[in-house]
């Protein structure tokens, strides 16, 4: 299997849980847990590489011409993150199915899982910094997915926001540090990037570059100041919270400190800002912890402790320092991930997470109390558990390093955070299980089922092996992985339970008899605590987001005022400022070459779009008669795309013609028959002069660039049309080929403008409704015969005819006049003619579709077509063709163009039946009184 898999196959199969779910929740769980399992098997497969410290990299060619490829690697640092996000994820999925209420969407929860655990596969495995960055942005949107999961509650929507907003723009920055690092390089490619490193700190864009990807990892891992959002985050539900929030997500900043490490941390810039803000965020959080009620906010500040831990080491730039951060990476893991679990057993089983409410749980759950509790040792690091041993490690780095900078300042706060690491262990564990116990809860407390506590179990014996048997357990892992973050061979360094009397061990002794004194006055200094003054960051960020969209509500509200005549004109403007600076410097002139000789047939043809343009100007108040001279000039148009030999573009103009004819046709029905008239001169004034300046300016540069010799690519394209797309229609193969992507942008945004419009059509019903006078008669109603019966007929008997059109016109695209946009936009208006003849309730019975789901269904047609091109290797949307001979037709051609078109066919036709039935329910349910009332009214609003 090869690695693009591991990443691919969690984003396939995460709709495997949502088509599972009606059949039971268990077999939802099966499904995302087999997804999980797969994956991980084959992370496993390539442990014998990384173990022998091999270098694997993938790469499916993607935007070469940008540095762009789908390069993925496995080496010792990724395998480990990787073996990670997969074994926790089998586990999380495990405890989900019984944490979960009946109430929520198990598949939907996992689906969004799914899509987390291959968007940091992705970022792990990435080997282009670019492929890394865009998997990056993918964890912050799919997290916000995870944490606003139940979103009826505002503490979930608002944690969900926050957490997109402040790793958004982190990744925004990592953005723009990783194009200045491929720019310093040449390459986005990891290995091209550490074979530079010693050149890099010479480099003038060393600084900013450095800057801007500390301030993504930072933003990610919750260093401070960014920290506020992590705990924010604790609204999700549990299983996010132990997935995201302690093995992966905030991880994906540590990886990044880890991923550059060889390339980066040499430099002095590095140790000062990484190190410091690592100390700063360790000891910070670590005080924060001490003073929560809430386990879940408690285990939040421990988590951004922990983080600002391993920050520290990989700050320090030394070998060893990066053995110990790893080491941390691998223990945290473990022991954070079950405590947050722990944590939700006891709110899904005891009804709290508030500290005050709970106490002396261990008699009702003593299995839970057992677990949390050798949990939370080892986040304590108590001897003989796996913590224990990577802050010993912590220590020591923490001592060399103030040896070569001659400050014990790092030893002495170090040794203060793990103290306060400590207390705030000792004050969780007390205070939910063996403190006084809570004689007024609302519920009485009991084990969880099985294999809901077996996660919590699993993870518990681990961090019991590992303090006991380190080496044994996870010495290779933890060799290789800090082996590949170190970029060479590492020095000498034990895994030994015991190194003698040495400082660390009595740094860890003092610690934890700190940790003891701090929960002995916890009490006091918790009224301490509270007297003295706060800054809340949540309070700053909160008052910096009202700042800017108070100062962008003002700008909007400038700029737009609910007119479209004013939007427009802004619009004009802006156009004519951009075109105009163009010639500052660079004087108009035409060009030489004589103009193109014109017959008779072609001035009356222009004689006849001049007029229409001006009458529809002219006599814009007049909306029917307007839209009749717009389409006269859309029909000149046409056949002026005849004449220029484009049949192509001529069919497809006359057909959209047609389409947005009657859809505006029918919209105009719900409106007053003429605009108001516009008394205001100076508005007046601005339109005319605007419209003549575009127009102007319009004409001068088509003049200009039609007087010039013409260097145009058309002989590139047909010459390569049959050989590289395998059509003789050179229009539809660019289309669907050469600007495939170009094509599947604009479904795209056909797509979200008819789902608009549906949005909009919805709201103004709802409007409509809230001031409908009372006995107005629908306008089915108002007509003696609304469906004449010689109409019905023909429609009917037209429609398969023309289907059978459409059908044509859509087989043949590829090597004649056609294709998947025209036979739509054909199918649409067989479909319009049923609308019309027949009424909307008629048809709607009888076409029983939502049409979203028939646009979405284009999209995704289009899109999985193109990404079947990675199945053979090449780049996405690169199509392929064959011919086969069949009986009496003869040769016949296979393109996978065809499926392509395919998805723009039914785009078109979803996006108009979408638009046309959003209009036909304006009709039917809204009066005729409302609709003038409101058309009157924003009418006077412009």
């Amino acid at each position: 299997m090869s690695i693009l898999t591991i990443v691919l196959l969690p984003f396939i199969a995460a709709v495997l849980p949502i088509l599972v779910e009606p059949s039971g929740r268990t077999r939802s769980a099966w499904a995302a847990g087999a997804v999980a399992v797969a994956a991980f098997g084959i992370v496993l497969s390539y442990a014998p590489a990384a173990f022998d410290g091999q270098v694997v990299v993938e790469r499916v060619s993607w935007v070469p011409s940008l540095g762009l490829d789908l390069a993925f690697r496995i080496d010792g640092l990724s395998f480990l993150f990787a073996f990670l996000i997969t074994g926790i994820g089998i586990l999380i999925v495990l405890y989900a199915r019984y944490y979960l209420s009946a109430r929520d969407s198990m598949g939907r929860f996992y689906a969004y899982l799914l899509l987390f655990m291959g968007s940091m596969l992705g970022v792990v495995l990435s080997e282009n910094l670019l492929v890394l960055v865009l998997f990056w942005e993918l964890t912050s949107l799919s997290s916000f997915l995870l944490i606003g999961y139940w979103s009826h509650r505002a503490d979930a929507r608002q944690g969900a926001l926050m957490a997109l907003v402040v790793t958004g723009a982190g990744g925004l920055a990592l953005l723009g540090g990783v194009i200045l690092l491929g720019s310093m390089v040449g390459s986005y490619e990891l290995s091209d990037v550490f074979a530079a490193a010693d050149t890099l700190p010479d480099h003038p864009l060393f600084v900013p570059m450095l800057l801007l990807v500390l301030l993504g990892a930072f933003t990610k891992s919750a260093q401070f100041p960014f920290h506020f959002w992590l705990p924010q985050a604790m609204a999700a539900p549990t299983p996010v919270s132990a997935y995201l929030h302690s093995a992966t997500m905030v991880k994906a900043g540590i990886f990044l400190l880890a991923r550059l490490f060889p390339a980066l941390s040499a430099d002095p810039l590095w140790v000062a800002i990484v190190a410091s803000v690592g100390l700063i965020t360790m000891v910070f959080a670590a005080y924060a912890a001490m003073f929560q009620t809430d386990t879940k906010a408690l285990l939040a500040y421990s988590t951004v402790s922990h983080l600002g831990l391993i920050t520290m080491l990989l700050g320090f730039g030394t070998e060893l320092a990066a053995v110990a951060g790893v080491f941390h990476v691998i223990n945290h893991c473990a022991f954070k991930a079950s405590l947050f679990m722990a944590a939700g057993i006891v709110d899904h089983e005891a009804g709290s997470r508030d500290i005050r409410k709970l106490g002396g749980l261990y008699r009702q759950m003593p299995l839970t109390a057992a677990l949390a509790t050798v949990g939370a040792a080892a986040m304590a690091g108590v001897p003989l558990l796996n913590g224990f041993l990577s802050k010993e490690m912590m220590f020591h780095e923490a001592l060399e390093f103030a040896g070569h900078s001659g400050s014990l300042v790092v030893p002495v706060l170090v040794t203060i955070g793990a103290a306060f690491s400590v207390g705030y262990s000792i004050y969780l564990v007390y205070g939910v299980f063996f403190g006084p116990p809570n004689t007024e809860a609302d519920k009485v407390a009991h084990e969880p089922p099985r294999f809901m506590r077996l996660a919590v179990e699993v993870l518990v014996v681990l961090c019991i092996v590992v303090g006991v048997l380190p080496q044994l357990v996870v010495g290779g892992l933890l060799e290789t992985a800090a082996t590949a973050t170190a970029g060479g061979p590492l020095p000498y360094y034990s895994l030994a339970i015991w190194h003698g009397f040495t400082w660390p061990l009595a740094m860890s002794g003092i610690a934890i008899l700190g940790g003891l004194i701090l929960f002995a006055i916890h009490r006091p200094a918790w009224s301490l605590y509270d007297r003295l003054p706060h800054l809340s960051a949540v309070r700053l960020y909160l008052a910096a987001i009202d700042g800017c969209v108070w100062m962008c509500r003002r700008f909007t509200d400038a700029v737009h005022t609910g007119s479209l005549q004013r939007a427009v004109a802004l619009l004009v403007a802006a156009a004519l400022v951009a075109g105009i600076s163009a010639f500052v410097g660079n004087p108009f002139a035409l060009g030489s070459a004589p103009p193109t000789p014109v017959d008779l047939v072609t001035w009356v043809a222009f004689a006849v779009l001049v007029l229409a343009v001006v009458g529809s100007a002219v006599m814009h108040r007049r909306r029917v008669i307007a839209l009749i001279l717009v389409g006269v000039a859309g029909l000149i148009v046409s056949l002026i795309f005849v004449h220029f030999s484009a049949p192509d573009l001529a069919l497809t103009q006359l057909s959209v013609e047609v389409v947005t004819t009657i859809l505006l046709l029918l919209a105009l029905h719900l409106l007053p028959k003429e605009s108001p008239v516009e008394r205001a001169l100076p508005r007046q004034v601005r339109d005319i002069g605007l419209a003549v300046l575009a127009g102007v300016g319009t004409a001068g540069l088509a003049w200009a660039v039609m007087t010039r010799p013409l260097d145009s690519i058309s002989d590139y394209f047909l010459a390569e049309s049959v050989p590289g797309g395998g059509g003789h229609n050179v229009v539809n193969v660019i289309l669907v080929d050469f600007r495939g992507y170009d094509t599947m942008g604009e479904i795209i945004v056909l797509g979200i403008a008819a789902v608009g419009i549906h949005a909009m059509i919805v709201g103004l019903l709802a409007q409509l409704h809230g001031q409908s006078p009372p006995g107005t008669l629908p306008l089915d109603r108002r007509a003696r015969d609304p469906h004449p019966l010689i109409l019905v007929t023909v429609t009917r008997l037209l429609l398969p005819l023309a289907l059978l059109v459409s059908a044509y016109i859509f087989l043949r695209g590829h090597n004649f006049p056609g294709g998947g946009f025209v036979a739509g936009l054909i199918t649409a208006i067989a479909m319009v003619m049923q609308y019309m003849a027949s009424g909307i309730a008629w048809t709607e019975r009888r076409l029983r579709l939502d049409y979203r789901a028939v646009v979405a269904v284009g999209v995704a047609i289009a899109v999985v077509s193109g990404a079947g091109a990675w199945l053979s290797t090449t780049p996405f949307l690169t199509s392929d063709y064959t011919y086969i001979h069949l009986p009496i037709v003869g040769e016949f051609e296979l393109a996978t163009a065809m499926l392509f078109d395919l998805g723009v066919y039914v785009t078109v036709l979803g996006a108009v039946l979408l638009m046309l039935s959003d209009i036909g329910q304006v009709e039917t349910q809204a009066p005729r009184t409302s609709l003038r009332m409101w058309s009157l009214t924003q009418e006077a609003a412009e």
